[in-house]
């Protein structure tokens, strides 16, 4: 055992996680490629072999981790956006959407949600509110949105805009689950001038061998495969929303900062607002999110 394993792997306690530590996971991956120390032997190994197939991998990790950051700070300083469900919320690291959004407003309201064992042994540090506002951890799929949305009114008020942030999180839901419905049935819950934040990963973005490579070893980690998607199909998530420009791009392209690092990144990003259902073509999505909704 290397010294650098985290401590819950130490002292005879790995017995006791509720994880399997010998099986990389995408969310441990993620944080060592991010330099966290919640990661273990298989995490990195993988982590290497993903940047075997594509150098671009880190990039993007720590890309999609800014982007988190530029799009809440967006919706809490120019959008004055007050309330955030942030559904896929990983492993907690710098810059935590409710760190940013409450270092703008203090008094942002804050409800995460993750199905994950790994995420919930560290979600103490998702609570960890500003004084005037408040967080709260939903340990749900993102595909059972009536729970999500049941527990998430208790702390959010949903007559006033909410932004929900998918962020990395839609490319590990299948076709066969139909995520476009699943967005339509959030987005239909929050009232017009709410936001959608999205990123995924772009199946246009890589050479095909390669997206290939990186699904067969995210295929070996616990649970988790990938539906990489094209960009047109990222724009179905938009439907019904005034998309917030640049529009659908690159992670590093959507409103970059100064001095941020340079690379290419292979995930998609967007942030739109919901309008007024002012077309037909809205109100029959609205629709049948609404049905969706109340046969949950």
């Amino acid at each position: 055992m290397s010294s650098d394993e985290p401590a819950a792997e130490n002292g005879g306690q790995h017995d006791r996680l509720p994880f399997d530590t010998s099986v990389a996971h995408q969310a441990r991956v993620y944080d060592y490629l991010l330099g966290g120390k919640n990661n273990y032997a298989a995490d990195r190994a993988a982590a290497e072999a993903w940047l075997k197939a594509n150098p671009e991998t880190a990039f993007t990790v720590r890309a999609n981790r800014a982007f988190l950051g530029r799009a809440v700070g967006y919706l809490a300083r120019e959008a004055g956006v007050r309330q955030f469900l942030d559904i896929g919320t990983g492993i907690p690291g710098a810059g935590n959407t409710h760190e940013v959004a409450q270092a703008i407003a203090p008094e942002s309201r804050v409800v995460y949600v993750d199905y994950d064992p790994i995420v919930l042994a560290h979600a103490r540090a998702l609570l960890d509110s500003s004084e005037s506002g408040a967080t709260e951890y939903i340990d749900a799929d993102l595909r059972d949105t009536g729970k999500i949305l049941s527990q998430a009114a208790e702390l959010l008020d949903f007559t006033k805009p909410v932004a929900v942030t998918l962020i990395a999180i839609l490319h590990a839901i299948p076709d066969s689950d139909d995520p476009h419905a699943i967005v339509a049935k959030l987005m239909d819950a929050v009232p017009p001038s709410s936001y959608l934040a999205i990123s995924h990963m772009g199946s246009d973005l890589i050479p095909p061998e390669t997206w290939q490579e990186m699904k067969d070893i995210a295929s070996r980690m616990s649970q988790q495969q990938y539906w990489y998607r094209t960009r047109e199909e990222v724009a179905r998530f938009f439907e019904c929303t005034d998309l917030i420009d640049p529009g659908i791009v690159r992670l590093e392209e959507w409103r970059p900062e100064l001095g941020t690092d340079r690379g290419r990144s292979f995930i998609w990003s967007a942030v739109g607002r919901k309008h007024l259902y002012d077309d037909e073509a809205c109100r029959h999505r609205a629709m049948v999110a609404r049905l969706a909704n109340q046969g949950r």
